[in-house]
């Protein structure tokens, strides 16, 4: 049943706090990119550094583990390595949120998304994370 113009007022003031919870979004996911976690394995000898956003910033291995010549290489494949898994993570993630919409095209939802999958996000027709 139709109640007058009040309706609309409650849709307008629901889109206000959209919109403000967009803004306070965007703050935090500014605010997670200069937070930093670090873990650590073998008593301290492999050292991984991430963001709040789940990026790897820096691995250190300590020289004993390999060849002093080969630790800067091992470093690097280890760094692309986690972060294709965080990607690989992110896609399924995004998959599962357009299943659980079934395509329903909610205000915000495709910005929500490239916010999830970041500049690099999973095109249409790209394959499914394995």
């Amino acid at each position: 049943m139709f109640n007058g113009l009040g309706g609309l007022g409650n849709l307008g003031n629901l889109w206000k706090q959209a919109q403000q919870l967009g803004g306070q979004m965007e703050k935090l996911t500014e605010e997670m990119k200069n937070r930093r976690a670090i873990g650590t394995s073998g008593g301290g000898l492999v050292e991984i550094e991430i963001n709040g956003l789940l990026q790897v910033l820096r691995c250190r291995i300590d020289p004993q583990l390999a060849p002093q010549s080969d630790v800067e290489l091992l470093e690097d494949l280890i760094v692309a390595a986690v972060n294709q898994a965080i990607e690989k993570s992110k896609q399924m993630h995004a998959a599962a949120l357009r299943e659980v919409t079934g395509g329903l095209q909610l205000p915000g939802i495709d910005k929500a998304l490239e916010k999830l999958m970041g500049a690099g996000g999973m095109e249409e027709g790209e394959p499914e994370a394995k």
